[in-house]
């Protein structure tokens, strides 16, 4: 009775609540690790339990409840000797290990990665995104990366998966061949191409990565602000228009170094003066011809002849009238401008009578 009583003092519950959200792998805690044949071990959705007996891993538990006995235990059977009827307690320790996902890890590249671009040349690239990472192989992930850890989280195997994510996403990104202006297009593409590339190497540690994304692909800030300007100057177009253009509107804004009134009018000015030169030029670029002036007005003459005044008459009336002896050199004749009436032959018709011969001699 005594024996039965303390057999079932020694029962042992053995389970595991997480609530930390990162830790992978939790040892269960014993004095002395003596885990009492018969106990209860639970092994919860979404967890895996692993016995390591003596320094060697013994066996793992997928999802259940398990009685802690010979017969559900062939593995760790052939390590421990049991005594007393399996009654004894024996010295194993437990880890627990998580195998969910853990999601929103983080990746990115240090340094720049050196490429060569089709269109720039070569070109330093940086690239970040996130990835999801669960346990696959229990038993390898103790064996290979936890070790006898009691306490085990994400953030401690996460700086070695960023390296290997960065050593293949350097080896893809050099040997795509995609230009740098259409990697946004193929970032789906090039990260299936990583996720498969690194696939083997993260299983030697017992883990997949369910997810992996990459979030951008860029150009060093020097190297963007010089692609910001060559796209700048694309949309402008005419370049001397638009500094003609951007110097008439500076005129135009308060505190400038013409401001004010002066500099309002100034400005405005020379915008008419600009809009006029950035009309649509000719078919061959050449800027259109200027209209020449119109013609003078011909001049209006009259002619004072017997106390009467005749016309108006135009230049060319009159040098038919001289041809025809009507006009004379002293006839007298006025136009607008003129102080009064004069001779012909003293004002600017003169010129009518050099083919006009003199009259005779003796007329």
């Amino acid at each position: 009775m005594v024996f039965d009583f303390l057999k079932g003092e020694f029962i042992d519950v053995i389970s595991w609540l997480d609530d930390t959200r990162d830790t992978m792998v939790w040892r269960f805690e014993r004095r002395g690790q003596a885990i009492k044949y018969g106990a209860k071990l639970t092994v919860r959705e979404g967890q895996a339990a692993v016995f390591v007996h003596e320094g060697q891993l013994a066996d793992v538990f997928a999802p259940g409840l398990y009685m802690l006995e010979t017969n559900n235990m062939p593995v760790l059977t052939t390590l421990q000797h049991w005594d007393h009827g399996f009654n004894s307690p024996f010295k194993s320790e437990i880890y627990f290990v998580n195998t969910t996902r853990f999601n929103d890890l983080k990746w990115g590249t240090k340094n720049p990665i050196m490429c060569r671009d089709p269109e720039f040349g070569p070109v330093r690239l940086r690239a970040f995104g996130t990835y999801s990472m669960r346990v696959s192989d229990p038993g390898v992930f103790l064996r290979e990366i936890v070790g006898t850890d009691g306490e085990f989280t994400a953030d401690e195997v996460s700086f070695q998966i960023r390296n290997v994510i960065v050593q293949e996403m350097s080896r893809v990104l050099a040997s795509s061949g995609i230009p740098v202006l259409d990697m946004a297009a193929n970032t789906a593409d090039l990260a299936k191409l990583i996720s498969t590339a690194i696939a083997p190497k993260i299983a030697e540690y017992g883990l997949v990565l369910p997810e992996f994304y990459i979030e951008n692909v860029s150009l060093p800030e020097e190297v963007e602000k010089v692609l910001d300007k060559r796209t700048s100057m694309g949309i402008v177009g005419d370049l001397n228009k638009y500094m003609q253009f951007n110097a008439a509107e500076g005129m135009t804004v308060p505190g400038s170094a013409v401001g004010g009134a002066v500099g309002a009018g100034l400005g405005a000015g020379i915008g008419m003066g600009m809009a006029q030169q950035m009309q649509p030029s000719g078919p061959w670029g050449a800027s259109p011809a200027t209209p020449p002036p119109p013609p003078p007005a011909s001049r209006q003459w009259h002619l004072a002849e017997g106390g009467a005044t005749k016309g108006p008459y135009a230049e060319s009336d009159l040098q038919a009238l001289a041809q025809s002896g009507a006009l004379t050199r002293g006839s007298l004749v006025w136009t607008a401008g003129m102080e009064g009436w004069k001779p012909a032959a003293e004002t600017e018709l003169a010129r009518l009578f050099a083919q006009v011969p003199p009259p005779p001699p003796g007329a």
